[in-house]
């Protein structure tokens, strides 16, 4: 069979996998601290006795955009947002810490500050359990304030205060679970330089416009590999056409 078969099949399996990495930013448009999927496409050639004789196409995720999205102001006591560069050190589903641009905490009806997702926000002796409390304060230091249920309202006492670190970016990597993790899987030491933004919630940084053009333009890449895929079963067939009358 025609060579051009497989190559075109495996551009459009491979484009049909970019699509899927740029659909999901797409539907993240507006999750709070969402970071971006980088994808990119390169040539892959057959390797084999004797010399490569065509080259394939290969979709690969090779790092993810860590530039900061828009900060935009809720007004929410539980809602934080990192000023400039930093992280906000939670505990993922194995037990390991992990990463979020994500500061849309709150509280479990077990006592637990959680992100919005549900992971247990890590403090200075691990993840945050708070008191019942009538007012929850975060300063711009992470530092973590209540007025304890009952107390009167100008008393404010300490329990904690958020783990916030700043990792070499080069160490990261995105997992399945959408967080941030360290490559070695070592836990990053607290940054005293990462400040943050109170009663405000840090946007995604996909670019709902690229992320469109970029949509349709592997679109119209699938609709050309398939009909490169229909020129190559018509050659088939007027080849075997040819042989009959032979």
């Amino acid at each position: 069979m025609d060579h051009g078969l497989y190559i075109s099949m495996s551009g459009a399996r491979q484009t049909l996998l970019a699509q899927a990495a740029n659909t999901h930013n797409l539907a993240n448009v507006s999750t709070p601290g969402f970071r971006e999927d980088l994808t990119a496409m390169r040539a892959m050639s057959l390797y084999g006795p004797g010399l490569p004789t065509r080259a394939y196409a290969m979709a690969e995720r090779p790092a993810v955009n860590f530039e900061s999205g828009p900060v935009n102001t809720t007004g929410r006591d539980l809602d934080v947002a990192i000023a400039g560069e930093g992280w906000l050190a939670v505990q993922a589903n194995d037990g390991h810490e992990a990463y979020t641009r994500n500061g849309n905490l709150r509280v479990s009806t077990a006592g637990m500050l959680v992100t919005g997702a549900g992971y247990p926000v890590l403090g200075e002796g691990g993840p945050i359990s708070l008191p019942p409390a009538d007012k929850i304060e975060i300063n711009d230091d992470g530092t973590i304030s209540i007025v304890p249920s009952g107390e009167d309202p100008n008393t404010l006492v300490v329990v904690d205060r958020l783990k916030l670190v700043n990792p070499d970016a080069a160490q990261l990597v995105k997992g399945l679970d959408g967080l941030i993790h360290h490559r070695d899987d070592v836990e990053a030491e607290p940054d005293e330089n990462v400040r943050l933004v109170a009663g405000a919630l840090e946007g995604s940084n996909v670019s709902a416009v690229e992320a469109m053009v970029n949509m349709i333009d592997l679109a119209r890449r699938f609709e050309m590999q398939v009909k490169m895929m229909q020129t190559v079963e018509r050659n088939d067939e007027a080849d075997a056409t040819l042989l009959r009358l032979s």
